[in-house]
């Protein structure tokens, strides 16, 4: 029998270390399948609040933001699209990306983890935003990313344009913010065990395998 394994997934659409975040999980994840059955669940996380609609744009974001200049801009740059090729995933930075508001996203996404496809759409609007630079904060397109998973495109406006989940999602941030989450992503597995950052896969192995340990451990002394 498999061991099951709850995760939560605490992340940002607008985060490229949440992709390899996510890349190098699901590697350990599959490097673990003939012993664990894990169900991960996307917790939403906003990095930018209060992004204005029409977005930023992503150099002067990032300038702003943490104050570094353009050449250790494209240098971090640099880093993580070699980090995003080894988990299968093209970051294409341009002088024209924008840093977008992503809290309609995260609405979809909360009517897709209901819908049982939060993982498809999750991986659809990171490959939107980062690969094909679309603004994913457009209504049209992300109902046009919700039938691209097999979720109804109409349904999908509709929860848009009527501020569907708006306040679930704002209970679950808020949750996850008086639990001490300040960054992202944020793997906690099992309640248990939390894990910051773009982490290898075998920071993610080696921390699931503990869990399961301990587990274990405790489940012979009870």
């Amino acid at each position: 029998m498999k061991d099951s394994l709850d995760i939560q997934f605490i992340s940002d659409v607008m985060c490229p270390w949440c992709v390899v975040g996510l890349g190098n999980l699901n590697q350990a994840l599959e490097q673990l399948s003939d012993t664990v059955d894990a169900t991960v669940t996307f917790q939403p996380f906003e990095l930018n609040p209060k992004m204005p609609l029409e977005g930023q744009n992503l150099d002067e974001h990032i300038t702003e933001k943490y104050g570094i200049n353009k050449a250790q801009s494209e240098q971090n740059r640099a880093m993580i699209q070699a980090r995003g090729k080894e988990v299968g995933f093209e970051f294409n930075f341009t002088p024209e990306s924008r840093m977008r508001n992503s809290f309609d996203a995260h609405r979809l996404l909360h009517w897709a983890h209901l819908e049982g496809k939060q993982a498809e759409l999750k991986t659809a609007l990171f490959k939107a935003h980062f690969t094909h630079n679309q603004d994913i904060s457009n209504h049209t397109i992300l109902a046009n990313l919700a039938a691209s998973v097999n979720l109804d495109p109409a349904a999908a406006k509709g929860i848009l344009e009527n501020n569907h989940f708006a306040d679930d999602v704002r209970q679950q941030e808020k949750v996850w913010q008086q639990n001490g989450i300040t960054s992202v992503p944020t793997v906690i597995i099992n309640n248990a065990y939390a894990i910051s950052g773009g982490q290898p896969a075998e920071v993610f192995k080696s921390a699931i395998e503990e869990v399961l340990e301990k587990v274990k451990t405790a489940q012979t002394l009870a």
